[in-house]
């Protein structure tokens, strides 16, 4: 890096690089601008490192060892038992996030981003509307000045507190996607898509799974409906859940943890397992960024933005995990986007709607959504009409040896309105983006009647659920 000053001055600085900060910058270096990005630890963030991705090759192992316990359905026979080899299979895992870490590297080089490794801290506004931004370095403390600064800085696991086991009993995502050997049980609070995928998975694998969950059903924020035939595919499988509980204490016990749990009804309980997951939600990483120096507001953990992400310190934007809900990080991405085009004077440019992002649990089944729910739209004294179509219809689901799994259309009744989706079976994950292009391009119900489904797919399902919703199904 230059050593003198001018030469340290940027269009855009980006503070952090996970799917929002890298995205961000890459939009900004194709625009024209001198762009630099700070991370203090992995590109790629979170989501690459130690979230979406690893967590996703891990379920795949799973689901090829929970494939292989069924081959005889499908008339093959095994030598022998499958046995599970811990090492090799996070050794997997780790490896594609490394490569894909890597693959960011390259995307910077090749965009021409500047790329410096070390924790920013923002030192306020010069006069001429420009802004310091200090970087503590391995190599020594370093200032760049930017006209804009976007902070996209992410979140961390949010943790109980008070509570008396050891710490290396209480685990987050990060110590449970890279564990030494299976735990033969154990204990997940909170039955969000964190908590309830990396209990499938070690469920998968021979766990004893007992989810806790604080509110009255798992997947709070899915749809009812959905929520309770996946609760149903999962105890199915062995999962045990206690819904409406809290945890009120853990504590060491032998070789594992003793918690004790109260029911809604005031009811105490005792578990038992080797190890307990905290997926209660995170927390944005907004400390020593040097916000006291600004008229960044907070709230809670998160940084508040306008529409386009600007805060109300003017050059100041912020982005991701880090401005608030959907915790999600294509929403990081595409918030990046918008914001950066923005920031260029790009004609056209549209905010980024909440309710069009969609929301994804790769559990087994998988769990998928988008736009108001069918209790959501009622809420708002819209009159609906609701179709569903269950995968035990479906040719392709009983061909994959996959019928559990239910499709869910929710309409406004007079318009048409396409007004949400929700999906729990295999691979909805990629179904639910076609219902997510359909309300970006406000189709009604006739469109979608309109549309030729392939045959056999799983998305004639959501075709077939369309129908049923104005009572014209054929598989039904």
């Amino acid at each position: 890096m230059p050593a003198d000053l001018a030469d340290r001055s940027f269009d855009l600085a980006v503070i952090g690089g996970g799917p929002g900060g890298y995205t961000a910058a890459i939009r900004a270096s194709q625009l024209g601008m001198r762009t630099v990005l700070v991370e203090r630890e992995h590109l790629g963030g979170v989501c690459l490192n130690w979230g979406c991705i690893p967590t996703k090759a891990l379920l795949r192992s799973a689901q090829l060892f929970r494939d292989m316990q069924d081959v005889a359905a499908h008339g093959f026979d095994l030598a022998g038992p499958v046995s599970v080899d811990m090492a090799r299979l996070v050794g997997r895992s780790r490896a594609i996030a490394g490569q894909l870490s890597a693959g960011v590297r390259y995307l910077m080089k090749k965009n021409r981003i500047t790329v410096i490794e070390g924790t920013a801290r923002l030192g306020g506004a010069l006069g001429d509307g420009r802004h310091e931004v200090h970087v503590q370095r391995a190599a020594g403390p370093m200032t760049l000045v930017a006209k804009r600064v976007i902070l996209a800085t992410g979140a961390r696991a949010r943790t109980l507190p008070g509570l008396a086991a050891s710490p290396a009993r209480l685990w987050t995502y990060k110590e449970a996607i890279t564990p030494e050997a299976l735990p033969r049980s154990l204990l997940v609070i909170g039955s969000g898509a964190i908590g309830i995928e990396l209990g499938c998975f070690y469920r998968a694998l021979g766990a004893e799974v007992t989810v806790v969950e604080m509110m009255e059903r798992i997947l709070p924020a899915e749809d009812d409906e959905i929520s309770a035939v996946a609760q149903a595919a999962f105890e199915r499988q062995g999962l045990r859940f206690f819904v409406g509980t809290r945890v009120e204490a853990v504590e060491d016990a032998g070789s594992g943890v003793k918690a004790t749990l109260r029911t809604a009804s005031g009811e105490r309980l005792q578990v038992s397992a080797e190890r307990v997951i905290q997926a209660i939600g995170i927390r944005g990483n907004v400390e020593n960024l040097g916000l006291e120096r600004t008229k960044v507001r907070v709230e809670g953990t998160h940084v508040l933005t306008g529409s386009f992400n600007e805060t109300d310190e003017p050059g100041i934007h912020a982005i991701g995990d880090l401005a608030g809900a959907p915790w999600l990080a294509h929403k990081a991405s595409h918030e990046a986007v918008a914001c950066v085009e923005h920031i260029a004077g790009v004609p056209g440019v549209a905010p980024l709607e909440p309710g069009r992002v969609p929301g994804c649990t790769y559990s087994s089944p998988q769990v998928a959504s988008v736009g108001l729910t069918e209790a959501q739209a009622k809420a708002q004294g819209r009159a609906v009409k609701v179709g569903r179509h269950r995968f035990a219809a479906n040719g392709k689901a009983l061909a994959l040896g996959e019928p559990e799994g239910l499709v869910k259309m929710v309409f406004d009744a007079q318009s048409g309105e396409l007004l949400g989706a929700h999906m729990v079976g295999a691979e909805v994950t990629e179904l639910i983006h076609s219902i997510a292009m359909a309300r970006t391009m406000e189709a009604t119900e006739a469109e979608l009647m309109h549309t030729v489904f392939p045959h056999p797919t799983l998305s004639e399902a959501i075709l077939e659920s369309t129908l049923d919703a104005w009572e014209r199904a054929i598989h039904h």
